[in-house]
C-alpha cells in the first residue's frame, strides 16, 4: 500500500485523496487551518484516510501532493520532502499570487520555484491542466478504450516514474512533458490547460487521449 501525503487538501487535492483511497492508497491530508478541520473529510475517505500537520503529511508520504498557491511554497516542508516524489498542481495566478517576476518573464517555472524551496525532492508537475470535477468524472480503468491522458513534467526520471504509476492507478495514463523547464506548455492558458478535457460548465467532461494531449503540448507558444 502506497501512503500519499497532501499539503493541501482543496478542491483538486481533495479529489485526488478521492482517487487515491478509491484505489487503495492511504492518504494523510493537512492544510493550513489544521487537522480538526479536516475531519469531515477524513469520516468521507473512510478509515485509509488521516489528517496532520503539513510535516506529518510530507513525512508519511511516500509520494507528497503540493496542491497550494505559488505564493505558500515557503510554507512547505524542507526535510521530510528529500528524496521523494513531489507532485506540484499549482497554477501561477498574478491576481491571486501577486506579480512573481520570474514567473512573469518566463525565466523560470512555477514547479521550478517550488523546487527551490525543496530542492532535494523529486518535483513533478501534474494534475494542473484538468478540472476538479473532471477529474473525479473522467477516471477509468487502465482497459477502457476511452481513457483519458495528463501530462506530466520533471527532471527526475524515478520521480516520473512513481507518479506515473500513482497516476495510472487512480484512472489516467500520462503523456511525458519534458522537464520542468518545459512545464510552461502546461501552463494556466496554455492548449492542454483545461480545453481538451472539455469546458467547465461541463461537470463530467470529456475524454482526452494521447495524441489530443500531446498536439495542444506541441500547440503552446510562449
Amino acid at each position: 500500500m502506497t501512503t500519499i501525503g497532501f499539503i493541501g487538501s482543496g478542491n483538486l487535492g481533495g479529489n485526488i485523496a478521492r482517487l487515491a483511497v478509491a484505489a487503495g492508497h492511504q492518504v494523510v491530508l493537512s492544510n493550513s487551518r489544521g487537522p480538526e478541520t479536516l475531519a469531515g473529510t477524513v469520516a468521507e475517505l473512510g478509515p485509509l484516510a488521516s489528517a496532520g500537520t503539513r510535516e506529518e503529511a510530507a513525512a508519511a508520504g511516500d509520494i507528497v501532493v503540493v496542491s497550494i498557491p505559488v505564493t505558500a511554497f515557503v510554507d512547505v516542508p524542507v526535510a521530510p520532502l528529500a528524496g521523494k516524489a513531489v507532485i506540484d498542481t499549482s497554477n501561477y495566478g498574478p491576481e491571486r499570487d501577486g506579480q512573481i517576476p520570474e514567473l512573469d518573464d518566463a525565466s523560470l517555472t512555477s514547479s521550478g520555484l517550488l523546487l527551490r524551496y525543496i530542492p532535494d525532492a523529486g518535483v513533478v508537475k501534474a494534475f494542473n491542466t484538468i478540472y476538479f470535477k473532471h477529474l473525479l468524472s473522467l477516471a477509468r480503468p487502465a482497459s477502457a478504450a476511452d481513457r483519458s491522458y495528463l501530462p506530466i513534467a520533471g527532471d527526475s526520471a524515478p520521480a516520473k516514474a512513481a507518479v506515473t504509476a500513482f497516476t495510472d492507478s487512480i484512472g489516467y495514463s500520462v503523456v511525458d512533458a519534458g522537464t520542468l523547464a518545459e512545464s510552461w506548455r502546461q501552463s494556466t492558458g496554455t492548449p492542454v490547460w483545461g480545453t481538451p478535457y472539455g469546458s467547465a460548465s461541463n461537470g463530467k467532461g470529456q475524454p482526452a487521449g494521447a495524441d489530443a494531449i500531446r498536439a495542444a503540448l506541441a500547440a503552446a507558444t510562449r
